[in-house]
């Protein structure tokens, strides 16, 4: 017996309006999935349990329970998905080699010049440690707890500093190599490498708009306007930092070259994470149990949520509703840009209450061949989609760069959060900017023959 049975006779179903009955599946997901995040329930379980329900409103319960089952070990029945657990290991191996620090020297010979200096390196240094480590959070709360102490002898703001490493620290996931576009490639079939070359522009887009904040505002929350000198002599901090960066031109030249896959180039990254921790001398092998159960845990929740988010996909389109939702937003307007306007206020609703795995799984579906339709390319859809879904990670009430960042400063979030909103304005804008001129997105791909 199925939901619907238990729900409804035979005869009510019969005088049932039609659009009742399509719409149906899409209350019971949406609104089963919101109650059950708003209870306080994983959302690996949460996302399960919605799709279950889903998929029992027209399949008995056993036979419901089957195929939410096979749709689990399905999900995961990917050979691209081994590139996760891999970057995940090297995020965390670089977090603990030492790798910071010598990023963050080097981005103070960048940004150390400007007024409100240790603001700017922040900025710069979360870019080039959240791009090689993969991680918005690993990145918070490495720079954030390496620049929070410097930041703190200058006498910076505290909650403006903060939002400043918060705002900047998703950039990473932008600039390659990156979890999140390695996912996306995975459920659109687009190619890796040309996706992580179209990350570049809007990932450094994003930094930017955030160093622009601590120009625009720095002032009226007390930033000193000091620049900072480095105590080494700029070529020693230049060779200090040449063995971290060349990794992000190792992998991005075997993968783009052809040389390797990005699943082959993530343990390649792992090899060299841990070959430069001990030549630091900033690894020891008694610290390599935890950093292993750590990956093995943070694996573990992301690949239970993409196997219950390959479920849900499998749900909706049983129920067809990727279709319901695309006519309803097609039906808004027929001009492309309130259509796109609805897609990237979508994005950012979703991104406040949902991580991004699952958020990429289940949308992507949905949404993609809106974007196209509208003539968008796959690859520019992805980079618009992951930018939007980045600044969720640092808003309320999910917010998991957020919460990382407010512990990492000891501040409180309803401190640090009034500080953050003129900083979102300006990375709003320039997620406008990438969503508007795709060809500032799509030229590096071009570039290499895409």
């Amino acid at each position: 017996m199925t939901l619907l049975d238990l729900m409804f006779t035979d005869h009510y179903l019969s005088i049932m309006p039609d659009s009742i009955y399509y719409l149906l599946p899409v209350v019971v997901l949406f609104g089963s999935l919101f109650i059950f995040l708003m209870i306080g329930m994983p959302i690996a379980f949460s996302i399960g349990l919605s799709s279950l329900l889903t998929i029992f409103l027209n399949f008995p319960i056993d036979k419901s329970a089957s195929l939410a089952s096979q749709q689990l070990l399905r999900g995961l029945d990917n050979f691209g998905l081994l590139a996760l657990p891999f970057f995940i290991f090297a995020g965390n191996l670089m977090n603990s080699g030492g790798i910071a620090k010598r990023l963050i020297n080097f981005a103070m010979l960048l940004g150390g010049r400007l007024p409100g200096a240790l603001c700017h390196v922040n900025v710069i240094a979360n870019m080039m440690f959240g791009s090689l480590s993969g991680s918005a959070t690993a990145s918070a709360a490495a720079v954030g707890g390496l620049m929070g102490e410097l930041q703190n002898e200058k006498k910076y703001p505290k909650d403006f500093s903060s939002a400043v490493n918060i705002a900047s620290c998703p950039s990473g996931l932008l600039i390659p190599p990156s979890n999140v576009l390695i996912l996306y490639a995975l459920v659109s079939g687009t190619s890796v490498q040309y996706l992580f070359l179209a990350g570049y522009f809007p990932g450094i887009l994003m930094g930017l708009a955030v160093m622009a904040g601590v120009f625009l505002f720095g002032k009226k929350y007390n930033v000193p306007q000091e620049t900072v000198k480095l105590d080494k002599p700029a070529f020693k901090v230049i060779i200090e930092a040449i063995p971290s960066l060349f990794m992000v031109v190792l992998i991005m030249s075997g993968i783009v070259g052809g040389v390797f896959t990005a699943t082959e180039a993530s343990a390649i990254a792992v090899v060299y994470s841990l070959v430069l921790g001990f030549i630091y001398k900033e690894l020891k092998l008694k610290n390599l149990t935890p950093i292993v159960i750590d990956s093995v845990i943070i694996t573990s929740i992301v690949l239970l949520m993409i196997a219950t988010s390959s479920s849900m996909s499998w749900a909706m389109s049983n129920a067809d509703i990727p279709q319901y939702i695309a006519e309803f937003i097609l039906n808004i307007s027929d001009n492309p840009i309130i259509i796109l306007i609805s897609m990237n206020l979508i994005f950012l609703v979703v991104g406040t209450f949902m991580d991004m795995s699952p958020a990429i799984l289940i949308f992507t579906p949905i949404l993609l061949p809106i974007g196209v339709y509208l003539g968008m390319d796959p690859i520019h859809f992805g980079i618009m989609m992951v930018f939007n879904l980045s600044i969720g990670i640092c808003t309320p009430p999910v917010g998991t760069a957020l919460f990382v960042g407010c512990s990492i400063a000891n501040r409180k979030i309803g401190d640090v959060v009034p500080k953050l909103l003129p900083i979102y304005g300006l990375i709003i804008l320039a997620l406008i900017i990438v969503t508007a001129f795709p060809n500032l997105t799509m030229w590096l791909p071009k570039l290499a023959g895409y």
